[in-house]
Order: C-alpha cells, then structure tokens, then sequence
C-alpha cells in the first residue's frame, strides 16, 4: 500500500476573473495544474469560467469582492486562503478603465480609477504579503498592468498613471519582500483581442496605421496574456522579481 501523502496543488486567486483577460489566467491557471479562486463584483456573473476551470481538472473557488472596499479584500483573501489552506499565487487583474480627456476628468473619475487600479491593487498584494509571510511560504504576485503605464498616449492619463504606479509598486514590493521569497512582477499588454472587444478600430484607414505601428504586425491576445503569467508563476521564473513582461508586439521597442 503507498502511503505517501498526495502532493498538494498549488493555487492562484485570480481578480476580476468573470470574463476576458482574467477568465482566460484563470483557465490556463488551471490547465497547469492549480486551483483557483476566481473574483467578480457580481459573483453570479462568474458560472461560465468556474465551469472551464472544474473542466480542465481543477478545483474552483468563486468569491465576491470590492477591490476598493477594504474589507471586502481582507474577507474575500479570508475565504480564498481557509478553503485552499493557503495560497500560492495572487494575480491582480480587477481593474477600470476611462477614455477622457485629461483636462475633462472630475476628481471622482480620477478616484474612482486611481482606487480600484492602483489602491486596491496596493491592498490586495498586501493582504497576499501578509498571508505569504504569516505562513512562511514562498508566493508569487503578479499584476497586470498596459503600455499605458510605459508610453504617453492622448485620453489615457489616469488609466495610464494608475498602471504606471502598478508597475513601480512591483519593483518596491520586489525589494521589500525578497527576504521572505516572495516574487512580485508585472505583466504589460499592449491592445488585446478579448471576446467582448476588438482591440483594431473599425475604421480601416486608422486600422492600418495603428497594424503598421506593431513591429510583429498582430495584436496581443487572451492565451498570449495567461501564457506569460503561467511562465512568471512557475519555477522556470524563481529569480524572476520587481520586473514589468512586456506583450506589445515590439511597440516600445521602437
């Protein structure tokens, strides 16, 4: 008779996971051998991604939270690490987005994208270091973040701002809890194809401009997204930290 212990899953609480780039980490997530904990402002909204990740083998957890709500991150990290008994892997995906003109913005505009994109990410990955170090496991935290927190482009600013301070909250999270083993980086998409939209403009005059300006001459994709935070999860990339994974087709390389 074996009587070894079977070896424990890892698992991954992945945010703002009912649909687009956060549903689709969550599937791969899943695919590469994790449970995952899933997250949605509307909970009932998350039925079609917990059923691929139950598909594909995996353990499915769905949780409510208000990424701007501060105890509604401390109840949902709650949740997620006493029905896994732990937590190996969080990916902060919840995010808001406004196309405005920087002299049109209003101060609740600004705050509500500066809280949900940059401080509640802030409170999130805290709550993760918290938990990492309380149990003394090696974790990994990864955000996603834009080219919009790397390049100026015009009725972008606070979404951009916002990613931008994602990006340097990576490299001051990294340093800070090096000693503890805990990796923190970014993941950085340039336009992405989801179900819901189609990042080329309709019309095909900007259309071409826009191809023309991708050294690669195609547009990131959802797998394209949920493969570079599978790799920045696994072993492969343990001395990987406080580093931004660009996924433009080459654009800033320009």
């Amino acid at each position: 008779m074996n009587t070894e212990k079977p070896s424990r899953r890892p698992t991954v609480f992945v945010t703002g996971a009912s649909q687009g780039i956060g549903a689709g980490i969550a599937v791969e997530m899943a695919r590469q051998g994790y449970d995952v904990a899933v997250s949605s402002t509307r909970p009932e909204k998350l039925s079609p991604v917990l059923e691929q990740i139950a598909a594909a083998g995996a353990r499915a957890l769905p949780v409510e939270l208000q990424i701007r709500d501060q105890s509604s991150i401390e109840r949902a990290m709650a949740a997620v690490t006493a029905e896994f008994g732990g937590l190996d892997v969080l990916v902060n995906n919840a995010a808001v987005a406004l196309r405005k003109a920087a002299l049109d913005f209003t101060p609740q505009e600004w705050a509500d994208i500066m809280e949900t994109n940059l401080t509640g990410t802030f409170f999130m990955s805290q709550a993760m270091g918290r938990h990492l170090i309380a149990t003394k496991r090696a974790g990994s935290i990864i955000s996603i973040t834009s080219t919009h927190g790397m390049v100026g482009m015009a009725q972008r600013s606070a979404y951009g701002i916002a990613k931008a301070g994602v990006i340097h909250m990576a490299r001051m999270l990294a340093i800070e809890w090096a000693e503890h083993g805990i990796l923190v980086n970014t993941v950085a998409p340039g336009a992405v194809i989801t179900e819901s939209r189609n990042a080329m403009p309709t019309d095909p005059n900007h259309a071409k401009v826009r191809m023309a300006r991708i050294p690669l001459k195609k547009l990131c994709t959802v797998d394209d997204v949920a493969a570079a935070v599978a790799y920045l999860a696994s072993p492969q990339a343990s001395y990987i930290t406080g580093q931004t994974l660009v996924l433009d087709g080459g654009v800033t390389s320009q």
